[in-house]
């Protein structure tokens, strides 16, 4: 068998709930993945981070994954998404603990105020996770197609079965609903 057939066949049996497959598609893959993170992001243990992360989350979830006909891409196009989040995370963090110091270089912020900043992060995600509760199941599958699967208004309709108006106005509405908890 071939590198990709031995992946495939790898995650048809990941998709079953094989565990054996996980670690065979992992340790197939690894050093694939670590070279491929290392070009996005010089930093090692980030990218190794991503690596574990991501493997985690496909055992997680591994009876929603899907049918893959090339696994190495979906594996790259997973683990540049992570690391893209993370680096976009660390940014957050580093810009919250240097707002201050634009003002005056030589103040950093102390320990207690990263604390207060971190919490309160925390404090909008709870808040948000709440905010989410109040909606109606379509309005949250639409908002999860549109902002965490990135699709557009066309995709979304076809998926659903509705209008391109219909989608976008319930999530106008999920949207107007989610700001109005917020405040």
């Amino acid at each position: 068998m071939s590198y990709e057939e031995d992946n495939n066949s790898h995650w048809e049996r990941l998709r079953k709930g094989d565990k054996p497959a996980l670690f065979a598609l992992y340790n197939s893959t690894y050093s694939h993945l670590l070279r491929f993170g290392l070009k996005i992001c010089g930093n090692d243990e980030l990218v190794k981070d991503c690596i574990t992360q991501l493997f985690l989350q496909l055992w997680s979830k591994h009876r929603q994954l899907p049918p893959v006909t090339n696994v190495p891409a979906y594996l790259f196009t997973s683990l540049k998404r992570q690391l893209l989040d993370q680096l976009a995370y660390q940014s957050k963090i580093h810009a919250a603990i240097h707002r201050d110091t634009d003002k005056d270089p030589g103040v950093e912020l102390s320990y207690e105020e990263i604390i207060i900043q971190v919490q309160h992060d925390e404090e909008m995600k709870r808040r948000l996770q709440q905010a989410l509760k109040t909606l109606t199941p379509r309005q949250i599958e639409l908002v999860q197609l549109k902002f965490f699967e990135g699709l557009t208004y066309e995709q979304i309709a076809a998926q659903t079965s509705q209008t391109v108006k219909t989608a976008y106005n319930t999530i106008y509405d999920a949207i107007k609903a989610l700001r109005k908890m917020l405040k």
